[in-house]
């Protein structure tokens, strides 16, 4: 079993993860302490805090991975683009495949992946960056950001409410007070059980704007040649879905949402597709009636598939407001100087 799964099952419910996290609470407890204590620091001062040239908008995540911020970072950059201006999305650049991925979901936008946000936000300006959009920096404490918008996943309110490593939560729920914005996401979640989660966040959070959002397939299409597939042509079809992502599970209850009998292949976050990994996805191709991968897949997976062979589709993710875009949309509008009235 993989660590992303091995991981995952750790955090679940049940009496045999709970048994499974005794003996890694004392890290986590080090760990919320380490994360608390650093928050305040910042907080008080005593660390320095780099300003950008340009308006700033950090989108993060209080747990790890699966939450949709990469999705959601993209549809911020096109706001941006329909008002006329050119987005820099600015991202740590870890294995590589999120600066593919925005490339992909955003060409019009400037992707500079570095772990120095501030040399990246300096490259971008000169290539004509007028508003940057921090991809996964909730926790980058050292650059200020004129709105700080929050992602929490619905799909993980069963998880342990533990700090890594006995859960996925990378800061405590205080953490939230920071945020101007809370989007709360689902993939898999119904919509009734994250609306409530946004209710209780709104009533912890009044100061902040809480969002729902689903991140629904917006289409599926095939690797190499782009083809529309609809969604509806997965029911009763044996589907393979090959996942290198934080939360593969979410994956695989889409898909199963379709009416698709499903075999799911998870592999690590950020998994690099060997040979072997390829030829393996093309002899399921040769057997199943679809394989189906995330775009953070494909990227890597494009040029590489062999001749002959079916190509896999692609789940292509879109945001789909269910409560408060608007002010959502408001809040980016905000940041920008005056006389940057919305076009799009």
């Amino acid at each position: 079993m993989n660590p992303t799964r091995i991981a995952r099952w750790v955090w679940g419910p049940g009496a045999g993860p709970w048994i499974a996290r005794l003996p890694l609470i004392p890290a986590s407890l080090l760990y919320g302490a380490t994360m608390t204590l650093r928050a305040a620091v910042y907080r008080g001062g005593l660390l320095a805090v780099t300003r950008l040239p340009r308006p700033s908008v950090a989108v993060g995540n209080v747990s790890l991975g699966g939450t949709g911020k990469t999705p959601l970072a993209a549809w911020i950059a096109r706001q941006y683009i329909s008002r006329g201006m050119r987005p820099a999305i600015l991202l740590r650049g870890y294995g590589g495949d999120e600066a593919l991925v925005h490339h992909r979901l955003v060409p019009e936008a400037i992707v500079a992946p570095d772990a120095d946000r501030a040399a990246a936000a300096g490259r971008a300006v000169a290539a004509g960056a007028d508003v940057f959009v921090l991809d996964d920096a909730f926790q980058l404490l050292r650059v200020a950001r004129d709105l700080n918008i929050a992602v929490v996943s619905a799909d993980d309110v069963e998880a342990a409410r533990w700090p890594v490593p006995a859960g996925p939560w990378r800061e405590g729920p205080a953490s939230l007070g920071r945020a101007d914005v809370i989007v709360v996401t689902r993939k898999a979640a119904g919509k009734a059980s994250a609306l409530a989660l946004a209710d209780r966040l709104a009533a912890d959070w009044p100061g902040a704007t809480v969002a729902l959002a689903h991140l629904a397939w917006e289409r599926l299409e095939g690797l190499e040649s782009g083809a529309r597939v609809a969604a509806t042509a997965l029911a009763g079809r044996r589907v393979v879905a090959a996942a290198g992502i934080a939360n593969p599970s979410a994956f695989r209850a889409q898909l199963e949402a379709t009416g698709a009998s499903v075999q799911l292949l998870a592999y690590e976050d950020h998994h690099a597709y060997t040979p072997e990994d390829v030829a393996r996805l093309a002899q399921a191709a040769r057997h199943a009636d679809y394989v189906v991968v995330t775009e953070k897949d494909a990227v890597k997976l494009r040029g590489r598939w062999p001749e002959g062979v079916p190509e896999p589709l692609v789940a292509l993710l879109e945001v789909q407001w269910e409560r408060n875009g608007p002010a959502v949309e408001r809040a980016l509008q905000a940041v920008l100087p005056p006389g940057r009235a919305p076009e799009g």
